[in-house]
């Protein structure tokens, strides 16, 4: 009764280690991406105006005109991207649907959609779903999980259409720099290729390190897919909102698929999201208080014998490497999760190259990383 193409693909493993710490007691969980600090209030006081004014309605498919203003102005200011609010900037059922619309609107089958390994769950099942292949693009440790140019060119043929990345980077933290985007630009512009940008991170950022948007770069601006949202930086995970900007062409495209599909965002997180840009007193908190647990997450792994970390520059993960422990990265989630009562994900998920390592989330109190840290210095030793 299930179509082929849906059954071969397989569950998230995320949410599959989600599922699982659900069902036990006693977990800390490091595995789920999802900030532990409220929605600011005034975003929170927005969405209940919505409601007590009746904004309850369908808006246009393209989102609240109000709020395509006010998202134009910061890609502007933030993200030296100028875009139209008309026609140029779709609101969408967070960025998960931005991916699938922006995939669906510029694949065809048969058509191969480079993906920048290790990287998010949803990046490859989106490309299958609408008939492509998706041809993997591994980085190493070695390389602070940056894209090598040499393994992207080699991979790129005839049938390529597309790139996929995502800066700041999940599962690794890794931030790509200006020069790294500029070589990934030059080979979309020589092949004809289309970049989908993944930039929901955008504002965790540690180190003195900057995001730079590739859509910004000269001879980008018509061939880049800029995803982005609420999610992250305001807390909003609940609220389903993201948004997708482009050339008109491509936004017409995306929109067509969503009318059908999705018709709008929700109308409440809509209005709530309309002043969020205004508080930006309450992203530069978040990121101090996850620059504090960044540091006593990391420095914490790389005092445990047989675990090592490098230290991430953006979003809110590390990936340690775990291969000293003589477990795959699945047994070791596992085996975790079982008899150290701490909740990961195992590096595979994310692709082949993520084999050996694991995904920590530090979206969650100090106190938790201590007491994990602590469970798994104890686990640690008990394999050994």
């Amino acid at each position: 009764m299930i179509s082929k193409r849906v059954s071969e693909i397989p569950f998230s493993g995320i949410r599959r280690f989600f599922e699982l710490v659900q069902k036990s007691k006693d977990i800390i969980s490091l595995g789920v991406g999802e900030p532990d600090f409220p929605t600011p209030e005034p975003i929170k006081d927005s969405g209940i105006r919505a409601i007590e004014n009746d904004y309850t309605s369908y808006t246009s498919n393209y989102g609240l005109l109000e709020l395509r203003i006010e998202i134009a102005k910061k890609l502007k200011k933030k993200n030296n991207i100028d875009r139209n609010p008309e026609n140029e900037i779709l609101i969408t059922v967070g960025v998960s649907e931005a991916l699938d619309l922006a995939v669906r609107a510029i694949t065809d089958p048969g058509d191969e959609i480079l993906v920048l390994e290790p990287c998010y769950v949803s990046y490859k099942p989106s490309v299958w779903f609408s008939y492509g292949n998706p041809i993997e693009v591994p980085s190493t440790e070695e390389n602070e999980f940056i894209p090598q140019m040499e393994d992207i060119e080699k991979r790129t043929t005839k049938r390529t259409k597309a790139i996929i990345l995502c800066s700041p980077n999940n599962p690794t933290g890794t931030v790509l720099r200006k020069r790294n985007l500029e070589e990934i630009a030059d080979i979309a512009i020589e092949n004809d290729l289309i970049v989908i940008s993944d930039e929901i991170y955008e504002d965790l950022i540690y180190d003195n390190e900057k995001h730079y948007s590739i859509g910004s770069l000269n001879g980008m601006e018509d061939r880049t897919i800029t995803l982005n949202g609420f999610s992250k930086v305001y807390s909003m995970t609940g609220w389903r909102l993201g948004y997708a900007t482009a050339n008109s062409e491509i936004i017409e495209a995306m929109m067509k698929v969503h009318q059908y599909t999705m018709l709008c965002a929700p109308s409440i997180a809509q209005y709530a999201a309309l002043d969020a840009f205004k508080h930006e007193k309450y992203i530069n908190e978040m990121v101090r208080q996850y620059d504090k647990r960044r540091r006593l997450l990391v420095k914490g792994l790389n005092s445990i014998d047989g675990i090592s970390c490098v230290m991430p520059k953006g979003a809110f993960y590390a990936f340690p490497n775990i291969k000293e422990s003589g477990l795959n990265s699945e047994e070791f989630a596992e085996r975790l999760l079982r008899d150290g009562k701490v909740a990961v994900v195992p590096g595979n998920t994310f692709g082949e190259c993520g084999e050996g390592y694991i995904r920590c989330s530090y979206s969650v109190s100090r106190d938790d990383i201590s007491e994990a840290l602590r469970r798994i210095e104890e686990f640690m030793r008990k394999i050994k």
